[in-house]
This record gives C-alpha cells, structure tokens and sequence, in this order.
C-alpha cells in the first residue's frame, strides 16, 4: 500500500485565507464607497487620503473607483469558497473542475488587481503626490491574493499560467490608460489655461504676504472664471504666495473637506479674520478688509 501524499498547508489553506483577505479589502472599499456616494468625510489618520480620495482618478464612470474595488474583492471571495462548499467525496469530479477554474480566476483576478494597483501607486507618487493609507493597504491586500494564488496550488501547465499572466496585464494596463486619458488631457489643458498670465508688482506682492501672515484663504474651484481672474489681480508671482483652497474635487490635490467645513456656497470666497467674503474683489477691497497698511500702486487694476 502507497501512504497518500500529504499536501502542503499553503495548499490546504490558501483559499481560505483568500477569503479572508478579501473580505477585509471588501469591508474596506464598502465603507469608502458609502462614504463618497453619501458625500461625508473619510475618516483617515493622514490627511493625503481627502486628497486621493476626492482626484478625479479616484472616479470611473462618474463612480467612485472603490466601488469596483468592492466588486473586485466580492468576487475573489466567491472564486476562493466556491470549491469549499462541495463534497470531495460525494462530487469529486465536480470539486476538482470547481477548484481548477477558479484556481484560474483566482490568478487572473489577483493579477489584474495587482497592476491596476501598482498603476495607481504611479499615480499617487507622479501625479497627485500624495499619500493614502487605504490605497496602499488595498495595493497589499492585491499583491498577496496574487501571491497565494500563484503559490496556494500546483499548477499542470506554467505555460498557460505565464500567458494568461501576460495577457490581463496588458489588458489592464491598456484599459487603465484609456479609462484616464480624459483626466490627463484635462490637466494638461486646464494647467495650460489657468497659468496666470500677469506679473506683479511690489504691491501685489506685499499684499499677497500679507494675506498669507494674517491667515486669509481663498476658497476656488478651477473651473472657476472669477477665481482665476482674482488671480490675474495679483500677478503669476503674488498669486503663488497667498492661502488657496481648491474645492472642486475633479482637480488634483483639492481639499472639498476644507470647503465643506468652512460651508462654503461660491466661488472665490475669501476668508478674512474668521468673515467671509463671497466673490472677486479687488486688492483694494483686500486691503481694506485684512488691514493692509503698505503701499497701493497696483498695477493689475
């Protein structure tokens, strides 16, 4: 008699293991997408997560990409227990094509959400420069369901594992391009418009360190013609140095938080010695409202 060959715990217990993982990164997605879809406030301990959270990349479809997240890890879940709830004894031909299939998904599936989380680790480093303790975890979780479903079985033919492997990375990579070529392009185009095109003078200048001493903030949005004419009143140079709060969360490193505390209905609205003051004013008013006591030759009137 031939002692049956013992299988590896990882084989016995990847799967459920699987499950577990996903189930925490699908409690997590779940709680961001009720908190975007209900506009409240994501509770973070770093203020980067408002930041990423409210980019345009974190929308696809007009829907918050944690939304699919949750999809993504629901259906790692199912893919991991499926084979778990039939009887090897009774239905062994059924487990064995049950564990086989979904072994495949399993791959595919921690493939696919491993490089679309490596693309949004660029995204957060090159472009919104911020950081998220939530799409960080979400990125750990991906790599180790990858992991475990590489190494959490034994697999007939590493030819056909490779070309999948291959195919949904492309896949996934060329999807991700395309589904943000339109945040791209409206960046570079938006960037290219609302590049001030004024100079400053001494005045401007002084005016705008003022404002940025006594605490003064600009509220605007960059679709926003006044607030980008209220910029063009101080000048490229004065307009860098002074307090502004983006609010449109379409737009990269937009703090709508901010603006939502402060109840802010328009924009500009500045906030001057704890008042606000809804639309464009001119840097006399300015002045005259944060107690400005230095020269006044504006030249951007």
């Amino acid at each position: 008699m031939h002692r049956q060959r013992s299988l590896p715990w990882i084989y016995r217990y990847s799967r459920p293991i699987m499950a577990g993982i996903a189930s925490i990164g699908a409690a997590i997605t779940a709680y961001l997408t009720a908190v975007k879809l209900s506009q409240g406030a994501v509770t973070c301990p770093i203020e980067g997560c408002d930041i990423v959270l409210s980019s345009p990349y974190a929308y696809v479809f007009g829907l918050p990409l944690s939304l699919f997240g949750f999809l993504g890890y629901l259906s790692m879940i199912v893919f991991a227990v499926a084979p778990l709830f039939v009887n090897p004894a009774e239905q062994k031909s059924l487990r064995s094509r049950l564990d086989s299939w979904t072994g495949l998904l399993l791959f595919a599936g921690g493939t696919a959400m491993t490089i679309f989380s490596g693309y949004l680790m660029y995204v957060l480093t090159v472009d919104i420069k911020a950081t998220c303790i939530y799409c960080i975890a979400s990125a750990l979780f991906a790599t180790s369901l990858f992991v475990l479903a590489l190494i959490g079985r034994e697999w007939d033919d590493i030819g056909q594992l490779f070309f999948i492997g291959i195919l949904v990375s492309m896949l996934v990579l060329i999807s991700s391009l395309a589904l943000y070529a339109d945040v791209n392009n409206l960046g570079t185009a938006r960037e290219t418009s609302m590049k001030t095109t004024t100079s400053s003078g001494t005045s401007e200048i002084a005016l705008a360190q003022h404002l940025k001493r006594v605490g003064a903030k600009m509220y605007g949005s960059f679709t926003c013609d006044h607030c980008q004419m209220q910029k063009e009143s101080f000048g490229k140079e004065a307009a860098g140095i002074f307090n502004y709060i983006e609010c449109n969360p379409q737009w990269k490193n937009a703090r709508p938080d901010l603006c939502q505390a402060a109840k802010i209905q328009g924009t500009p609205t500045w906030e001057i010695n704890g008042k606000f003051y809804q639309g464009q004013k001119s840097l006399k008013e300015l002045g005259d409202l944060s107690g400005y006591q230095g020269t006044r030759e504006f030249k951007n009137l």
